[in-house]
């Protein structure tokens, strides 16, 4: 495998390709996604395999490898996840009758780290991922709102508040408005802002740990948003208190703060 930036930037670019896709992604499609040779692919595609990130599919191209699992655990736990969070979600959805999620701000970054949402839908706007959207959605502000006002300034400034529909906030001070009436409230909401079809909620998990501050979220179709808001944000708010002592820990079973 040759080595420099290029030949690295294909190689995760051939692994983000296969991860998006509904199924095994071939390699001639690989070369034209990322604009290069069929044997600069096949010449990546080697290690990435032998690694176990990727494996050939039995009827033809590739799909993620077993290390993918592994590489997720590694990830939940360095994100102080611990395992009742999945229950925690799951009770959350059935409280709610919304899609629940939950996300982390961690060393200036936010990543939905888990959902409720089915990994083969495709009409939820929310997946677990870094998050490129913040500004325009509730788990967004409610971390964001946690930030000193330069740390929040430099996220905004990094990350941009890109228009994503009508209803989206992209001037600084309107948003710091926003943010003020979060902070005031103790939930944020975000009705189509990221998504015209999609509203969701949000609430901060107090004592988050240090280092990190997390988030649960709900989202649902916003034509059902104005029946439904209030039991949502019962929910969040039963789910936080339930379980925090011990889903939202520091990733070794200890209560963060």
């Amino acid at each position: 495998m040759s080595t420099g930036p290029q030949s690295v930037d294909r190689a995760l670019g051939i692994l983000d390709v296969v991860a998006e896709a509904g199924g095994p992604v071939a390699a001639k499609t690989l070369a034209r996604r990322l604009g290069c040779s069929l044997s600069t692919v096949y010449h990546l595609l080697g290690p990435l395999v032998e690694r176990g990130h990727l494996v050939r599919a039995a009827g033809g191209g590739y799909a993620p490898g077993p290390r993918v699992a592994a590489l997720h655990r590694a990830f939940r736990r360095h994100m102080g996840v611990a395992p009742a969070v999945g229950e925690a979600l799951a009770w959350l959805r059935r409280e709610s009758g919304a899609e629940a999620y939950f996300t982390v701000l961690r060393d200036g970054r936010i990543t939905v780290v888990d959902s409720t949402a089915p990994a083969t839908g495709t009409a939820h706007p929310f997946e677990p991922g870094p998050e490129v959207r913040a500004h325009a959605t509730a788990h967004g502000k409610v971390l964001l709102a946690q930030l000193g006002s330069g740390a929040r300034r430099r996220y905004l400034t990094e990350h941009g508040m890109a228009r994503f529909t009508d209803r989206t906030i992209t001037e600084a001070g309107r948003f710091e408005s926003e943010l003020a009436g979060v902070r005031g409230r103790g939930f944020a909401e975000s009705v189509g802002e990221a998504d015209p079809a999609y509203t969701c909620l949000a609430v901060v998990v107090p004592g988050s740990g240090e280092g990190a501050v997390r988030a649960l979220s709900v989202s649902l179709p916003t034509e059902r948003f104005a029946g439904a808001r209030g039991k949502a944000r019962a929910a969040l708010a039963d789910c936080v208190r339930l379980f925090s002592a011990r889903a939202f820990s520091d990733g070794a079973g200890n209560p963060g703060g």
